[in-house]
């Protein structure tokens, strides 16, 4: 299936926790049909450099629409 949002196509989420919440596309896996949104979903990562920080989760494309 080919998906109509891009990296850096603007989206607004429409279910979940986020929802409402609009941003900018970062990542996209077109075979799993996930998508990344700057600022939804974050959660924390453990790095041994870096120490704690928060980036962005997987979101699924059914749970947004293109703005």
């Amino acid at each position: 299936m080919k998906l109509k949002i891009k990296k850096g196509s603007k989206v607004q989420v429409i279910a979940g926790a986020s929802k409402g919440t609009k941003g900018d596309v970062i990542f996209v896996n077109p075979a799993k049909m996930i998508l990344k949104v700057q600022g939804v979903n974050m959660q924390t990562h453990f790095d041994k450099e870096k120490g704690i920080t928060k980036q962005e989760g997987p979101i699924h494309y059914s749970n947004v629409k293109l703005v």
